[in-house]
């Protein structure tokens, strides 16, 4: 897993290498990627060197590719006095190499735009004469190198301001940042390089990790690979799901089929509208009401899905809750606990794991906010609702957040637009909750099914089902065969 840091805990990385040169391995670091973007484009490199130490990275990269025999032009428009010392260093080695600063950049289509403007240091939107060069860039028909960070788009959140670069490429330092991972960041990071510079990071950091499948392939827990011939359909947990309100009953279906395909050995689905006799589609499934299911025993609950707002779903959300089994919340229950304080106690001073999955609205209702400041900071919203209700959350979005009660954090680096589908997340609801019936504890259930819904998309994307028209229902069975493609590579 590649790890990421916010600003705080970079900074104190930073702070322990004082004196060991990062500033000169981090412009070696981006002159190299320079190197392979240009991919024998003619014109110059443009370096857009900023005010601060993303300035002296980029007077490195430029010092070192002109040595390197690339026509570059380094566009600064501050004052060399004002820099810090480790950037008005690389600014004088710059010059003594021969190379000048000019303040604008030359006319015609450069071979690439290296973005060292801002970096980690914006906090607010870029003033000119730096929003003129950004907008230069973003209207240029070359690639953009962005240094650590897009200028523009804020590091810890994700949150763009305007203007901000959007980057074809983003060559970042010592670890991975939220804001290149999710929310509009994603969209203007391009292709994300990462080189550690050789710095080590410690515990107090802070760092999260970004979840890829091919990493958690290779050490899928034991449960999953089968392996165990002496088994029975109990050994791998009964789930309930309970939802299904009048109109709804697609939702915990749809659920519940995943979780059959995700492992579950035995799966209830219990419906707060009358239950349908069969499932035709999968006949596996026992179907009940929503009170029968969850009197009757069941080793995990999925709570949620197509369950709606009434009176009567919320004696079943305070019934799921009571339960000391591991529950996951998803959907209307969701709702239902925003808009009642006495279920959120019930919820925070539950013993067993509790796991929501809210999208940014839901999110938003249980934080009493509106979804635009969720939207601000992804990361610390996920990290607010895991602190206040003692759960297991994943902020569910382009770069989905992953938060734990102790603090920790995530960002799921699989999946894409075409998981933008209705349905999706009951899918993801019931993966999560099959792992869990498995035996799997609540954080790694949590990040092992993010990961593989967003895998299992991405594989049927790879086969040209989707993005577009991707349906939820197919998801399922991609993800079933990516854990069996892991467990087969696994076999001795």
């Amino acid at each position: 897993m590649a790890p990421i840091l916010r600003t705080a805990g970079l900074r104190a990385a930073e702070a322990r290498h004082v004196g060991d040169g990062l500033m000169e391995r981090a412009g070696a670091a981006a002159a190299d990627v320079a190197r392979a973007m240009t991919d024998g484009r003619a014109g110059a490199i443009v370096v857009l060197a900023g005010p601060g130490n993303n300035g002296g990275d980029a007077f490195v990269a430029a010092r070192l590719l002109a040595l390197a025999y690339f026509d570059v032009v380094t566009v600064f428009r501050g004052d060399p006095q004002a820099l810090p010392p480790d950037a008005a260093a690389a600014h004088g080695a710059l010059l003594a190499a021969g190379q000048r600063c000019v303040p604008h950049p030359p006319p015609g289509s450069p071979a690439l735009i290296v973005d060292g403007l801002f970096g980690l240091g914006l906090s607010r939107a870029p003033a000119p004469p730096y929003a003129g060069l950004i907008e230069w860039a973003n209207a240029s028909s070359a690639p953009v190198l962005a240094l650590d960070v897009p200028s523009g788009i804020d590091a810890d959140t994700g949150a763009a301001f305007a203007p901000s670069i959007v980057a074809t490429g983003t060559a970042t330092f010592i670890a991975l940042k939220p804001g290149l991972l999710t929310g509009a960041g994603l969209d203007c990071a391009g292709d994300v390089t990462l080189d550690t510079l050789g710095v080590a990071l410690a515990e107090g950091d802070g760092a999260g990790d970004l979840l890829r499948w091919d990493a958690l392939a290779r050490a899928l827990p034991a449960v999953l690979d089968r392996r165990r011939r002496n088994v029975h359909k109990g050994t791998f947990g009964t789930l309930a799901i309970v939802g299904g309100a009048h109109g709804m009953a697609g939702a915990p279906l749809l659920a519940a089929r995943a979780a059959l395909k995700t492992g579950a050995g035995k799966v209830w689905v219990g419906f707060a509208a009358a239950p349908p006799a069969v499932d035709w589609a999968m006949p596996e499934l026992m179907l009940r009401g929503a009170a029968d299911v969850l009197a009757a025993g069941a080793d995990v609950v999925v709570a949620g899905p197509g369950l709606g707002t009434t009176a009567a779903a919320k004696v079943l959300v305070s019934g799921a809750i009571a339960l000391d089994v591991p529950l996951v919340l998803d959907a209307d229950a969701l709702n239902l606990v925003a808009q009642d304080a006495a279920l959120r106690a019930a919820l925070r001073a539950r013993t067993a794991p509790s796991l929501l999955t809210p999208h940014p609205a839901e999110a938003a209702r249980l934080l009493g906010v509106d979804t635009a400041r969720i939207a601000v900071d992804r990361v610390g919203a996920a990290q607010t609702l895991a602190r206040e209700l003692d759960a297991h959350v994943v902020l569910k979005g382009a770069g989905s957040v992953l938060a734990r009660p102790c603090g920790r954090f995530d960002i799921n680096g699989s999946g894409g637009p075409a998981l933008a589908t209705a349905g999706s997340g009951d899918v993801l609801a019931g993966m999560t909750g099959a792992l869990l019936a498995q035996g799997l504890d609540a954080a790694d259930a949590l990040r092992i099914a993010v990961c593989l819904h967003g895998a299992a998309a991405d594989a049927l994307v790879a086969r040209g089902i989707g993005p577009l028209g991707l349906v939820a229902s197919e998801l399922a069975d991609a993800a079933r065969a990516l854990v069996n493609a892991a467990a087969r590579a696994a076999d001795p």
